[in-house]
């Protein structure tokens, strides 16, 4: 019994070995990481996106074109892209349509979308969410 043990114990510190002593294969390619340094003061006068989200945004003649209804990053552009929801009456017959954020304009803290009508943004290919 006691010779059982010590083999069991023998064959469990050589699987314990083998597990953390030997090379990692399955690891695959160590990863690195580049890190930006990021001043924070230029972020501060930039704009939250919990601020972005539910503006209104009109065109230069100050008509109301749309609202941005969210922010959304894709995996390969890394840029962001507004959707808009356009017309509509309290959610009934709203569109969603995604235009480029860096369309979009900052004036007198108001979001202008120059060149824009009710009627272009409805002519953009609707955008549905996925789940």
């Amino acid at each position: 019994m006691a010779r059982s043990i010590a083999l069991l114990t023998g064959a469990g510190a050589v699987v314990v070995a083998t597990v953390l002593g030997g090379p990692a294969f399955s690891q695959g390619t160590p990863q690195t990481m580049s890190i930006m340094k990021v001043d924070p003061t230029s972020l501060a006068t930039g704009y939250r996106t919990s601020k972005v989200v539910g503006s209104s945004v009109i065109n230069e003649a100050n008509e109301t074109v749309g609202t941005i209804d969210d922010l959304i990053v894709t995996p390969s552009d890394k840029v962001p892209f507004a959707v808009l929801s356009v017309g509509g009456f309290l959610g009934m017959g709203t569109k969603y349509v995604v235009v480029p954020y860096n369309s979009l304009q900052v004036r007198d803290n108001k979001m202008v979308l120059v060149g824009a009508t009710k009627e272009s943004l409805k002519g953009l290919p609707e955008f549905n969410y996925s789940n």
